[in-house]
């Protein structure tokens, strides 16, 4: 299948892939759904304004003239595949509709370079899981040693646990290096101040379409209708502040202070080509997490970093989603399996996507070994962890013959940690209260 707009066989945008994003552009306040194609954005609101989806589960929904992709999210596979069927048919080399018409072409396909893309969800819920058998295995050994690296749980479910939705940001937000409390090795007492351990992990979002009842578990089988699409996420940690926070209840402020997305969101239709199979999964899952089949896809994932002494980005990283022990389909099973109920726009995130080479390891605290075996760059700097205006830049593919199905890339730049709030001691600061 080929588009009559041109698009290079690099570019992570084809017909076979046409995420969907919110933009605006330059110049407009209005945002609403496109797809990207090539370097433009097609503005679907123009194509629903045209008639193009009547008959369709979107007709007079006013789904696509929105600021986020939440309520055509929630109407379901049947929708979205009749939405994706006629946005390919109208770019196909071969229909004249869009392409010979050249005022609708006008106002429908927009340069890429001419709008502001913006966070294409409204996102309720945020999860954060921990698939990674080598990721597991890694942070496991380093702290536990090898004999007792994975706990004894991880092989019977996929680990899990609830995070900061609100500190979600769109790709190219800057990153405040956070403060918190840290425990020196040495010392008797923990200390407040800027993370000196930054990292980040190299992670797959999903974001879930149609939700379910509270107390009405997904099953196994039925698990993936409920995933819209997904996207590139850097869920940046800082280790010494996680190190000693997250006993007994896991991180909090060591993860809560940001965690950025791509901006496009792949449909898991355009991965269907790419299915493989994942990890033999030893011992055999219980029944509600059992799913035969190829449950994975073959997604290339790279993370390279920029120093600012650096006129180029450095690949540091090359890793795949494949990988991953746990698959969406079973990290959704067992989510809902106590009852929880999923809405539209929640995201959830696969944690960090490790292999079994060591440049395949999706985070510094595994590459540089917590720190003992720094990376050494090609300027001959070396970074045991992050520093102050270093750039990371996360991206992903999956190769099919002559294009890609993309997902553009997420990036970010780590900036000074904010000032030390002090504590006001004048005797003007009093407590209001007020008598009822």
């Amino acid at each position: 299948m080929k588009s009559f707009i041109h698009v290079e066989p690099e570019s992570h945008f084809p017909i076979q892939n046409l995420p969907y994003g919110v933009f605006r552009p330059l110049g407009d306040n209005r945002a609403r759904v496109g797809a990207a194609i090539g370097e433009f954005v097609l503005d679907l609101s123009v194509i629903d304004k045209a008639g193009y989806f009547k008959g369709t589960a979107v007709e007079g929904r006013e789904v696509i003239n929105q600021e986020s992709l939440n309520a055509f999210m929630g109407l379901g596979k049947k929708a979205w595949q009749e939405v994706r069927a006629i946005i390919q048919g109208l770019l196909r080399e071969d229909t004249a509709d869009l392409r010979d018409n050249a005022s609708l072409r006008k106002e429908a396909l927009l340069p890429q370079k001419n709008v502001e893309l913006l966070l294409p969800v409204e996102i309720g819920d945020y999860t954060d899981f921990y698939a990674s058998k080598e990721h597991a295995t890694n942070v496991g050994t380093m702290f536990r040693g090898k004999e007792n690296a994975l706990m004894p749980n991880w092989t019977h479910l996929p680990v899990g646990y609830h995070g900061r939705c609100s500190s979600v940001v769109l790709s190219g937000t800057d990153i405040c290096r956070p403060n918190g409390q840290k425990k020196p090795k040495n010392d008797a007492s923990p200390v407040f101040g800027p993370s000196e351990q930054l990292d980040i992990e190299l992670e797959m979002g999903w974001f879930i379409g149609p939700g379910n009842e509270l107390g009405q578990p997904i099953s196994i089988d039925k698990a993936e209708e409920h995933i819209f699409g997904l996207v590139l996420v850097n869920d940046w940690s800082a280790r010494d502040i996680q190190t000693w926070e997250y006993q007994p209840l896991g991180p909090f402020l060591s993860k809560s202070f940001a965690t950025s997305i791509s901006p496009w969101v792949i449909p898991l239709e355009a991965l269907e080509p790419f299915r493989v199979s994942g990890p033999n999964q030893n011992p055999e899952p219980l029944p509600y997490l059992k799913k035969e089949g190829e449950n994975s896809f073959d997604i290339n994932l790279e993370v390279s970093l920029k120093t600012k002494n650096e006129k180029s980005p450095q690949k540091i990283i090359s890793t795949n989603f494949k990988f991953l022990y746990w698959s969406m389909a079973q990290q959704i099973s067992h989510h809902t399996i106590a009852g929880c109920n999923l809405r539209p726009g929640d995201l959830h995130a696969s944690g960090t996507i490790s292999g079994p080479e060591k440049e395949q390891r999706g985070s510094l605290l595994e590459l540089t070994w917590r720190g003992t075996d720094p990376i050494v760059l090609e300027n001959g700097e070396t970074r045991e962890w992050l520093e102050d205006e270093d750039q990371v830049m996360i991206t992903g593919w999956c190769q099919g013959d002559g294009f890609r199905v993309g997902f553009g890339e997420v990036k970010g730049c780590i900036l000074p940690a904010k000032e030390q709030p002090q504590q006001n001691k004048s005797s003007d600061n009093k407590i209001l209260r007020t008598n009822i």
